[in-house]
């Protein structure tokens, strides 16, 4: 089933291209039922499933213990097999990638007036990355396909985006090919230290966890995959690339940009970073933690001082990223389910901010909220929207990043109670500029000369969709607890306190 689901969104992607001979709009409608029929049947391939697995903690010994395992041999010399493995993490984060996938197709449905069969393509074949990227369980798979989404991406950047669309492509590609490079030699290294030691040649993930490495040694490769994945998490001071990413994006590459892509950072920290080199990991946790703290305040104070409305939700990304670098550096059980949950909440929120400044730029050919103001009146059922969730991104009680920031929070608390201090400054500036933004693009005196639409029905599903989500994970969250938590405790036995 993992095999055909990402034969399904590769192949979707083409023959989205290819519709594009029959009707302008058919790219649309193609690549909404290849997402549609890839999540029915994930959903319908994951409730066949025992209920037991799901509490069934995966050994890293026993691939044959996760919910799903596939091993194919691809270059047996030297050691590199098709290997994917979904677990509940796993799961997770291939369900928000499906959802948000459809939720990007339905923003720019209107957006999107050239060369619509090879948007939805790259659009399709990101997707297909991401989803590979979190169930890929040999390294040098991993790597392929870290390095599949970013291509796409940068097309959707390069040839959809706005005015500084050539710089932002530029200077993301370079930021995460860079550090991509980082990756994959710290992978070699890895492999051959391991092959070194008497094992057999192997990239697998489960043959290198417990690889025995000179203190030094460890601490050089590890970084080599910290960088990797801070870059694109993305972790203070790596985050510059993003804002001009996100600013210059389309609306469904801004979507799948916040949403989907910033998240596979999180999961090669939780994943590969952190488990392959735990002493390592926690010898430099404090410092890692440092940074997150550092992020959660400089992101939010940055984000206050932005005019762009895209922009603005671009720098509150660096902000609640840097709680993510918390959670997992504090390497609790609490703590990591707080990052865990944040992956999962802000990937909802943000895409529906972006979504709603896709569709402001759209009617009013500005992101400048300077040339805003009253725009509640004109389009009231946007204003709501918008009013929601930015009621989330500063962290709302009864809402899933509440509960995201909270879980952090406490389980950071047990660490460092000086950088739980810090980073809850982030909680109050995220109050001022998300009410901020508010104030300044909806509030104020409307201008009634203008002729606005309001959202029409399309959009209203989508965001509907996202509201649901999470009034759901902040009433309800134990289901996305429930299925992390086996995860979590085969991971943190192996770096004790």
């Amino acid at each position: 089933m993992l095999l055909q689901l990402l034969a399904l969104l590769l192949l979707g992607g083409g023959l989205a291209w290819w519709s594009e001979r029959w009707h302008n709009n058919a790219p649309r409608w193609a690549a909404l039922a290849v997402l549609l029929l890839a999540l029915l049947l994930f959903a319908a391939s994951i409730s066949q499933l025992p209920l037991q697995a799901f509490s069934i903690i995966p050994a890293a010994d026993q691939p044959e213990s996760w919910l799903l395992h596939y091993r194919q041999e691809w270059i047996p010399r030297f050691g590199i097999r098709f290997e994917l493995a979904m677990d509940g993490l796993s799961l997770i984060l291939v369900l928000l990638t499906l959802g948000l996938g459809i939720i990007a197709v339905l923003s720019s449905w209107s957006e999107i007036n050239k060369r619509q069969g090879f948007f939805h393509a790259n659009l399709l074949w990101s997707l297909a990355g991401v989803t590979g990227v979190f169930l890929a369980l040999d390294l040098f798979l991993f790597f392929l396909f870290w390095e599949v989404m970013l291509v796409p991406m940068y097309l959707l950047i390069a040839i959809w985006g706005h005015e500084r669309r050539a710089y932002a492509a530029m200077k993301f590609f370079i930021f995460t090919q860079f550090s991509g490079l980082l990756m994959l030699f710290a992978i070699v290294v890895l492999v051959q230290v391991n092959h070194a030691s008497g094992a057999a040649l192997s990239f697998s993930y489960f043959d290198l966890l417990g690889t025995v490495m000179e203190p030094a040694m460890a601490t050089w490769v590890m970084l080599g995959f910290f960088i990797a994945f801070t870059v694109k998490l993305p972790g203070f001071p790596f985050h510059t690339w993003l804002p001009d990413a996100h600013t210059q994006a389309p609306t469904a590459g801004s979507v799948i940009l916040a949403g989907i892509l910033l998240k596979t950072g999180a999961y090669g920290l939780l994943r590969f970073a952190i488990p392959l080199f735990p002493q390592a990991s926690m010898d430099f946790a404090p410092i890692a933690m440092s940074l997150g703290a550092v992020g959660v305040v400089y992101g939010a104070v940055l984000a206050f001082g932005q005019s762009d409305f895209k922009r603005l939700v671009a720098y509150s990304s660096v902000s609640h990223m840097g709680f993510v670098l918390l959670g997992l550096y504090a390497w609790n059980v609490m703590a990591v389910q707080g990052a865990v949950m944040q992956m999962v909440a802000h990937g909802i929120s943000t895409a529906a901010l972006f979504m709603i400044a896709g569709a402001l730029q759209q009617r009013l050919h500005t992101r400048d909220m300077d040339q805003m103001g009253g725009l509640w009146e004109n389009m009231p059922r946007m204003g709501a929207c918008a009013m929601f969730f930015a009621l989330a991104s500063l962290g709302l009680p009864g809402l899933g990043n509440f509960i995201a920031e909270f879980l952090v929070l406490v389980g950071l608390f047990q660490v460092s109670p000086v950088l739980t201090a810090v980073a809850a400054l982030g909680l109050i500036t995220a109050a001022v500029y998300s009410l901020s933004m508010m104030q300044r693009a909806f509030q104020g005196k409307a201008d009634l000369q203008r002729d606005l639409q309001d959202f029409d029905r399309r959009e209203l599903c989508a965001m509907a969709v996202m509201i649901v989500a999470l009034i759901w994970l902040g009433i309800y969250p134990q289901p996305v607890l429930d299925m992390a938590q086996p995860v979590i405790e085969s991971l943190l036995p192996g770096v004790g306190p």
